[in-house]
């Protein structure tokens, strides 16, 4: 009965982290639906909307590290909640932002707020849920991902339409998370390395040091960066490149791009965690030979789209689609994998580390590599053609070509995940050793 009564807690703590991730999602997702209305408000380049978002995550990842050294010590439902608070209340503030400045500086305290949640929360999950069934729980918690994407594409549009503003999505957005920290706060916390049997209450000196010491672990970190390349990247520019390119309206190109990079993640993740977890079962490294697999699949899809997709928007989103499809295998193998390769004191500590690293020289350098690369193609398209004055026309040709850096990065990841899968084994084995 006492069993029953702790799995029932559990479900019901993890669908609390699944609508928080949700809103996290949808939260940071408005500016990369808004780029259009924002660039011709403003007059910006692709470099300067790129730079939007690359503030953003380099913040999320400079504040990610000590949040995440918090959780590892202190209480993480109220690391969450206020969490939660703060990166609402500035997500309302980006309403009354008056200039693109002041816009990127608001952002900021959205990221700051944001940060404090993804490392406490993987902690609390990998100590509510056991190893077998980690990946299944984590599949579920990362749903909010797609789904936060897919219901910021397939609502911010119609919503800008209905109010004639970029600001109204963002006092909507607003609410629903200063109510869910309510419940956030009333989590009742697990005592850490309950899921694996494992007294977690040694301190250890040095925990970055000693994370680093982990191949696994650092392999993993290098696959991370250059997966949040090509994410942040697609998801920074692929509604303004149906707008440019195909010239659909704000709301198509958002519906879109919702089905292809959200509707593919509900699938994705559904599916993800329970294979994920039937692989390692079936192999000591089958968790990250399944993610490499999901890689190779990714590559394809996205780097077909790119080639065949010239003329026809249904060949692109079609193909696109798959690959971002497969790319979710990437968060049901690789997170649960690092639970797994470190001791339970230093997780939320791991996940910092991680998401540090793969925001600040993947997540940020991805929307501003391509964009810069997007303005010099767009030039060179001007240039090539015998003319002097840029138009639409060129932006959306430079735009078009720079995204095939996504493929090219996502190759790179498969490559990185490879190499972690063959450590794997031996620091999971270390890991539990006490």
């Amino acid at each position: 009965m006492m069993e029953q009564k702790k799995i029932s807690s559990a479900w019901k703590v993890l669908l609390l982290l699944f609508l928080a991730n949700l809103l996290n999602f949808f939260d940071r997702t408005i500016p990369a639906i808004i780029i259009e209305p924002l660039r011709l408000e403003y007059q910006l380049s692709d470099l300067q909307l790129g730079l939007l978002t690359a503030a953003f995550t380099l913040i999320y990842a400079i504040a990610g590290l000590p949040l995440g050294r918090l959780a590892d010590t202190n209480s993480r439902k109220k690391i969450m909640g206020w969490g939660l608070i703060v990166w609402s209340g500035f997500t309302a503030i980006n309403a009354m932002a008056w200039n693109y400045w002041s816009l990127l500086l608001i952002r900021l305290g959205v990221g700051v707020g944001e940060a404090s949640f993804a490392p406490a929360a993987n902690s609390l999950i990998s100590d509510l849920f056991p190893a077998k069934n980690r990946a299944k729980a984590i599949g579920i918690y990362m749903l909010g991902l797609p789904l936060g994407i897919t219901l910021a594409f397939f609502t911010v549009g119609a919503m800008v339409e209905v109010f004639q503003s970029w600001r109204a999505p963002f006092l909507l957005a607003a609410i629903p998370g200063v109510i869910l920290a309510f419940f956030i706060f009333k989590i009742k916390e697990p005592q850490r390395g309950a899921s694996d049997q494992v007294m977690a209450i040694k301190i250890i000196k040095q925990p970055i040091r000693t994370l680093l010491k982990i191949p696994t672990l650092r392999w993993l970190i290098l696959s991370g960066i250059t997966l949040n390349f090509a994410t942040y990247a697609g998801t920074a520019f692929l509604v303004p490149l149906f707008q440019r390119y195909y010239l659909l309206s704000l709301t198509q190109a958002a519906l879109i791009t919702g089905c292809i990079i959200g509707l593919t993640g509900i699938l994705g993740l559904l599916t993800g965690g329970w294979l994920s977890d039937k692989a390692q079962q079936h192999n000591s490294r089958g968790r990250l030979l399944f993610g490499t697999f999901g890689m190779l699949v990714s590559t394809l899809g996205t780097g077909l789209a790119i080639i065949m997709g010239h003329d026809s928007i249904w060949i692109f989103a079609s193909c696109f689609g798959i690959g971002w499809l497969a790319l979710y295998s990437y968060h049901v193998s690789v997170y649960p994998a690092i639970q797994e390769v470190v001791k339970p004191q230093l997780r939320a500590t791991a996940v910092g580390l991680y998401f540090a690293s793969m925001y600040v020289l993947g997540g940020a350098f991805g929307p501003l590599i391509v964009g810069a690369l997007s303005d010099h193609l767009a030039q060179s398209a001007m240039y090539a053609s015998g003319t002097l004055v840029m138009n639409e026309s060129f932006k959306a040709l430079g735009l078009y070509q720079a995204l095939y850096l996504v493929p090219l990065t996502l190759l790179i990841t498969m490559l990185f995940i490879l190499r972690a899968s063959s450590y794997f084994a031996e620091d999971v084995r270390n890991a539990n050793n006490t």
